[in-house]
């Protein structure tokens, strides 16, 4: 393969490799991506050094994981397990280093593997326009479980879309670990949340699954009906959903500092227009598609 853009070195001492040869011609086969999940770690552990610096690391045992990072009582509003099962899975984190403000995020995004290697893309992003800028250091970073390999792990920084949607069903009634079901549709992939609480719809403290699919993103947002859009950032309820166990229809889209959340009763009540009905219609078929 060509270049490989690496603006992250490895911490910790742990192995790795990075690429910025324009000379290396190793065959290493083609790239297939993988499957990862999103793991909120930070829920139950925080570490002990925070890195001054742009890092990553990669741990494969509970013994180097408590070696990095100290537990704590669960800080997320659901519970969130900490347990990761080492003989299957690699944990790995990413760092920004200190940021001087809020405002700042790291993500990874995909990973692809070959022969040779497996690379593990990230993007990052800044304060938005029109958002509230705290004067307070931060620290971002991101946690993922990998499947356990022995190959170089590698880090590709690419420019990325931070907006998303998140579409979900939800019901109070229900129960069950996957009963209700939401996902987050960006412009790199779709990430399908695990065991989200009624309610309680901070998904950064939800672990997530990729799933490969792209496109998704685009695609919903062209069909988002002119009434939602014109919300920008605002909050808004259509009938009442789950006042009699019927549950509802939950649509969240973020474009740079604005957040919209929308709430959609499952019956067609008066104050939904045929738009509001078809876009409903239209976020149930899509989570059946993606389900």
């Amino acid at each position: 393969m060509k270049k490989l853009m690496l603006s992250l070195f490895i911490a910790f001492g742990f192995s790795a490799c990075s690429l910025n040869n324009d000379e290396i011609n190793t065959d290493c086969g083609a790239n297939e991506d993988v499957a990862f999940t999103g793991f909120p770690l930070l829920c139950n552990y925080s570490i002990k050094t925070l890195p001054p610096n742009p890092a990553a690391i990669v741990l494969g045992s509970q013994e180097k994981l408590d070696q990095y990072f100290t537990k704590h009582e669960n800080t997320c509003t659901v519970p969130s397990d900490p347990t990761i099962d080492f003989t299957k899975n690699l944990l790995v984190g990413i760092f920004s280093g200190m940021k001087p403000t809020n405002g700042y995020s790291i993500k990874m995004t995909s990973i692809v593997e070959n022969k040779c290697q497996m690379i593990i893309n990230f993007y990052e992003s800044s304060p938005q326009a029109g958002e509230v800028i705290l004067q307070t250091p931060t620290y971002p970073s991101d946690f993922i479980l990998i499947p356990k390999t022995n190959k170089p792990i590698v880090f590709n920084k690419v420019n990325e879309n931070p907006d998303n949607i998140v579409i979900g069903t939800y019901a109070a009634n229900c129960t069950g670990a996957d009963c209700q079901k939401f996902f987050q549709l960006n412009n790199f992939n779709v990430l399908k949340f695990q065991n989200v609480v009624a309610g309680k719809y901070e998904f950064e403290q939800y672990k997530y699954t990729r799933l490969i699919k792209t496109g998704e993103f685009s695609s919903l947002l062209k069909g988002v009906p002119g009434e939602i859009l014109s919300l920008k950032g605002q909050t808004k309820t259509y009938g009442a959903p789950d006042s009699a166990d019927q549950g509802g229809i939950y649509f969240q889209l973020r474009q740079g500092n604005l957040v919209t959340k929308v709430y959609i009763d499952n019956a067609d009540t008066a104050d939904q227009t045929e738009e509001i009905k078809l876009f409903k219609k239209a976020i149930k078929d899509k989570i059946e598609s993606l389900k």
